[in-house]
């Protein structure tokens, strides 16, 4: 079984708010849609979710009480959601949509509490979930964002799945020249060349995907577009993340 994440900045125009990229989720769903293992989609929050994640000042760690800006929040991924769903199904994938905010929370020392029951149940009924990240609700906080990053740790580590794979618009992860590195096994190998995405991104950019990454046992594979058909047939393109 598969996690795989498609990245927010691959299937959306992140900087320009609520911009769909219709070619590359065309892509996408081609490859899932040749895909012959199960498989269980998270997508990120591209130019919808993270565009109102910022106006409204929220991350990760900076929660809001209110109402109105979580629903903008959570609105637009759920449209994005649909998006990805209405392409899945234009392609007769079984996909079906899971809503983080229904489920998942965090406590006041910020432990994540993410139900998978149900995505499993999905998976042994012949189903593709399709997750993404989303706002949920947080012990004191109110409400802060849960990125779509730890969706795919936590989903895949509940399920045991055989692989994980993060299809960004990087061919890896690079290197200070901007070569991709084949293997990391510490964050110590890349800290210096990871940064922050270039365009809105609450959830951290390559430096957070590396190291949530890096707490897996599963082998995980950092990738572009082009490589997700190889990816999905097995191979290891891009660069090769070994945690603990």
């Amino acid at each position: 079984m598969i996690v795989l994440k498609l990245g927010g900045s691959v299937i959306t125009e992140k900087d320009r708010p609520e911009t769909l990229d219709g070619p590359a989720l065309d892509r996408a769903a081609d490859a899932v849609a040749d895909a012959d293992e199960d498989l269980v989609v998270v997508h990120g929050a591209g130019s919808f979710g993270h565009h109102y994640a910022e106006k409204h000042g929220t991350s990760t760690t900076e929660g809001t009480h209110d109402p109105d800006a979580v629903l903008d929040i959570h609105g637009a991924m759920t449209t994005l959601n649909r998006f990805v769903i209405s392409r899945l199904r234009a392609r007769d994938v079984p996909a079906l949509p899971v809503h983080p905010l229904s489920a998942a929370s965090r406590d006041d020392g910020g432990r994540l509490s993410l139900p998978t029951e149900q995505v499993a149940t999905m998976v042994g009924e012949g189903f593709v979930p399709v997750l993404h990240g989303d706002m949920i609700a947080h012990e004191d906080e109110g409400t802060t964002v849960l990125s779509g990053d730890e969706v795919v740790t936590r989903v895949a580590a509940a399920l045991d799945a055989d692989r994980v794979g993060v299809c960004s618009t990087v061919p890896g992860v690079l290197d200070a020249d901007g070569d991709v590195v084949d293997t990391v096994e510490a964050f110590a190998d890349v800290a210096d060349a990871v940064g922050e995405s270039e365009a809105t991104d609450v959830s951290g950019g390559m430096a957070g995907k590396v190291r949530e990454l890096l707490a897996l046992s599963q082998p995980a594979s950092v990738f572009d577009l082009d490589g997700l058909d190889a990816f999905l047939a097995g191979e290891a393109p891009g660069t090769t993340i070994h945690g603990d």
